[in-house]
C-alpha cells in the first residue's frame, strides 16, 4: 500500500513537535536540577562549617565529635538534595525514601558490630573517661591514649607497643585512669634485717622523701612497718607525687633509699646461698 507523502510529513512533524516539547520540558528540569545541586552543595558546605564553628564555642567539646556531627549534617543535606533532584525528573521520592530506609536497615543489621563501635565512640567522646595523653587500664588493655576515633581507639603501651582497641571493648569495661586526677600515691618497699634500728630506718626514709622536690608535702610522706619476718622487717615509704613524675620518682627513691641505708649502716639481708642437692654434687 503506497504511503501518502502528506500523511507521513504530518506524522513526522507531530513527532518533532512532541520531541521539542519533551526537550524543552526536560531542559528546564535539567537546568533546575543543576541549579538545585549547586545551591544544595553550597548550603551543605555552609551548614557544615557553621555546625563545626558553633560546636567549637562549647568549652571542652571534642574535636573528633565536632567533625563527626558537622559531617552528618553535610551529608544529610546532600542526600535530601539528591532526592529533590530525582523528583524534578518525575521519580517517585516516596519509593526512593522507602528504598533508602530498607537499605539502611539491611546495612545496619550487617554492620551491627561496627555501629556498636560508633555508638561507643560517641559516648567515649561525650563522657570522656579518658583523653589523649592519659595512661589508662581497661581490662587486659593498658597504655597511653594516642587517638580516639569513631570506630577504635589507639593506645601505646609502656613498652612502645601499638594497640588498636575497638571502642565497644573500652566502653563495656571499667576504666582505670592513672592520669586524670593529676596525682598518684606511690609505695617504695624495702626489707632490712630485724637486728637494725627500725626507728632510725624510718627516719632515714622520711629524710630522703622530704629532700625530694617532686614529692608533695600534703599529704605528707609516711614510713611504716609493712610486715615482719623471721629475720627481716619490711618497711614502706608512702608518698604522693604528680602522675607525670610517678615512675621517675619511684625509681629514684628506691635507689636513694638503698644508698641512704648503706650510709647509715642499715643492712638489707641477702637471700641464703643455694646449697646443691647431693645428686648434683655427685655429678
Amino acid at each position: 500500500m503506497p504511503i501518502d507523502p502528506q500523511s507521513a510529513f504530518l506524522t513526522v512533524q507531530a513527532g518533532l513537535a512532541q520531541l521539542s516539547t519533551l526537550i524543552v520540558s526536560y531542559s528546564f528540569s535539567a537546568i533546575g536540577a543543576v541549579i538545585l545541586l549547586i545551591v544544595g552543595y553550597i548550603v551543605a558546605g555552609l551548614a557544615e562549617r557553621s555546625i563545626y564553628a558553633g560546636l567549637g564555642h562549647i568549652h571542652g567539646f571534642d574535636e573528633t565529635l565536632r567533625h563527626f556531627f558537622s559531617q552528618v549534617v553535610r551529608y544529610g543535606i546532600l542526600i535530601l538534595v539528591v532526592i529533590m533532584v530525582l523528583g524534578q525528573f518525575g521519580v517517585q521520592t516516596a519509593s526512593i525514601i522507602a528504598t533508602i530506609g530498607a537499605a539502611g536497615l539491611a546495612i545496619g543489621l550487617a554492620l551491627q558490630g561496627t555501629l556498636q563501635n560508633i555508638a561507643a565512640g560517641i559516648m567515649l567522646l561525650a563522657l570522656r573517661p579518658f583523653r589523649i595523653g592519659e595512661y589508662v587500664e581497661v581490662g587486659s588493655i593498658a597504655g597511653t591514649i594516642e587517638e580516639i576515633g569513631l570506630f577504635a581507639t589507639t593506645l601505646r603501651t609502656a613498652e612502645g607497643v601499638y594497640i588498636l582497641a575497638p571502642n565497644s571493648t573500652l566502653w563495656n569495661q571499667p576504666v582505670r585512669n592513672f592520669t586524670r586526677n593529676g596525682v598518684r600515691r606511690c609505695d617504695v618497699t624495702l626489707s632490712i634485717g630485724s637486728w637494725n634500728d627500725i626507728d632510725r630506718a624510718q627516719k632515714t626514709l622520711l629524710a630522703i622523701a622530704n629532700a625530694e622536690k617532686r614529692i608533695r608535702r600534703e599529704p605528707a610522706p609516711i614510713a611504716f612497718v609493712a610486715s615482719l619476718g623471721e629475720t627481716t622487717v619490711t618497711l614502706t615509704l608512702r608518698y604522693w607525687t604528680s602522675a607525670a613524675d610517678y615512675f621517675a620518682t619511684q625509681i629514684g627513691m628506691t635507689k636513694r633509699a638503698k644508698q641512704a641505708f648503706d650510709n647509715e649502716g642499715i643492712s638489707i639481708p641477702l637471700p641464703p646461698p643455694e646449697v646443691p642437692l647431693p645428686e648434683a654434687r655427685k655429678q
